[in-house]
């Protein structure tokens, strides 16, 4: 819990910090005079000034965000020898550079964060598919456990090679969100074998793409190898006479081709609440040995959403294989540049088909859902911290580009207005559209928070 809090906290700060201070920079550089810089909102624990003409460096109680105050006839009255300081004075198109930059140091950040992930090193799962559920468009198209995801297709025919399995999620999720199919390259595990599958992702809807799309299209985590790990002493499996390192070859009969359908097999083997016995035949040391494996039964979930379940108190099945995906310098600061750009385009594409009804609002993630991610990634390693700060940088970058007041992109917005007409936005349809820009916020966060609340 501690770990998560304050990952958390690194997270809030550095995005903070960095959105506010591309403001203060370009301001500063415009010629505006900045009053105050806060980091956090409300009550100040902590303050510095350089001189009485200097910019006041805060640090506030609610650290939720953050904000630059620049010296403006708007909200106070500036005495005639700083008129030029004040941002009211200074032209439109400094005045739109001050207020982009925020957000733009926020992408300018991510391509750096995702190049310095990539230059540490990521160790990611092999694009290795583990058993598809059955009748679901990947079972379908013909995938198996054990295929070997080796390449993709752009739509102008060109292949792209699948380093890991988040490459290939990643371009799943490009492909539904368009309503395309996906085109891949397969082989078996030792790279022969060759062959083209297409994913019928066309098929599915827009709302369909969320947090469980890989498992519409019938994929499920890496392929893992049947074979057990470690066996809890006094448990089923143990009772059994099974061992660490035994390969599971059959089930009643059937045969298991990876840990997936090991795991579903154990958990429906459960009759009328009672574990139902099952004849397991493994390999150990070369030989095939048969064992009567009878499961405990668990409940998971409930309330109406609860069932039984079979456990037999066993690892069963083998981590991932793994590959690590490093980048140079040069290729590392490509990689950041190319990622930042698709996740800003899938960002406004997901937000433009949630405001249609297109996608799932379920996709929305509040400060919970941030602060589990956060933590979860550091216990992960440094990279991945990297990929997670850089993938809320982004979407902070976004965010605040789109066109609500209250946000970045709503003072851009009457700056583009005033630019076509020659006139600023009179004060009344300022408040009008402040309290609209409110609503929607509020509104964004109360789904947001909902969706925090029911995943965790």
């Amino acid at each position: 819990m501690m770990t998560t809090i304050l990952a958390f906290l690194v997270t809030l700060g550095v995005l903070i910090v960095v959105h506010e201070y591309g403001h203060y920079r370009v301001a500063v550089a415009c010629g505006v005079k900045v009053l105050r810089f806060s980091v956090g909102f409300g009550r100040v624990v902590w303050c510095r000034q350089s001189g009485p003409d200097g910019t006041e460096f805060v640090l506030s109680a609610i650290p939720l965000g953050g904000y630059v105050r620049m010296l403006d006839e708007r909200e106070a009255p500036v005495a005639p020898h700083e008129l030029e300081r004040a941002f009211n004075r200074r032209p439109l198109w400094q005045r739109t550079a001050i207020v982009a930059a925020g957000p733009l140091a926020n992408l300018a950040l991510a391509i750096v964060l995702y190049a310095a992930a990539h230059w540490v090193g990521l160790d990611e799962p092999k694009a290795v598919l583990g058993s598809p559920i059955a009748q679901s468009p990947a079972d379908r198209a013909g995938l198996r456990a054990g295929d070997w995801v080796r390449a993709w297709q752009d739509p102008q025919g060109q292949w792209h090679d699948i380093r890991a399995m988040t490459d290939l999620r990643w371009q799943i999720t490009q492909a539904a969100l368009e309503r395309q199919p996906l085109d891949i390259l397969v082989t078996d595990l030792q790279g022969q074998g060759r062959r083209q599958v297409r994913l019928p992702l066309d098929e599915l809807q827009s709302a369909d793409v969320d947090a469980s799309l890989m498992r519409r299209i019938g994929l499920g985590g890496a392929y893992s190898e049947p074979v057990l790990g470690e066996v809890k002493a006094g448990g089923p499996a143990h009772q059994a006479g099974l061992k660490a390192g035994d390969r599971v070859l059959r089930v009643d009969g059937q045969g298991v081709p990876d840990a997936q359908v090991l795991r579903e097999r154990i958990r429906a083997a459960v009759r009328d609440g009672r574990g139902r016995t099952q004849t397991w035949v493994v390999e150990r040391q070369g030989r095939q040995l048969e064992f009567e494996v009878t499961p405990r039964v668990v409940q998971e979930g409930s309330g109406d959403a609860a069932r039984s379940i079979g456990r037999i108190d066993a690892v069963p099945g083998l981590a991932p294989a793994m590959v690590t995906v490093r980048l140079g310098l040069v290729d590392g600061l490509a990689q950041g540049a190319s990622r930042t750009w698709e996740m800003s385009a899938l960002t406004v594409r997901m937000l433009g088909r949630m405001l249609i009804g297109e996608a799932s609002v379920r996709n929305l993630s509040g400060p919970l859902t941030i602060a589990d991610y956060a933590g979860q990634s550091v216990n992960q390693g440094l990279a991945y911290y990297l990929g997670f700060l850089a993938m809320v940088s982004v979407s902070l970058g976004v965010l605040n580009l789109l066109p609500l007041p209250m946000l970045d992109g709503g003072h851009l917005m009457y700056y583009i207005f005033e630019g076509v007409t020659g006139r600023p936005v009179s004060d009344l349809w300022l408040a009008r559209l402040q309290r609209g820009g409110v609503a929607v916020l509020l509104m964004m966060m109360s789904v947001a928070l909902f969706n925090d609340v029911a995943r965790l």
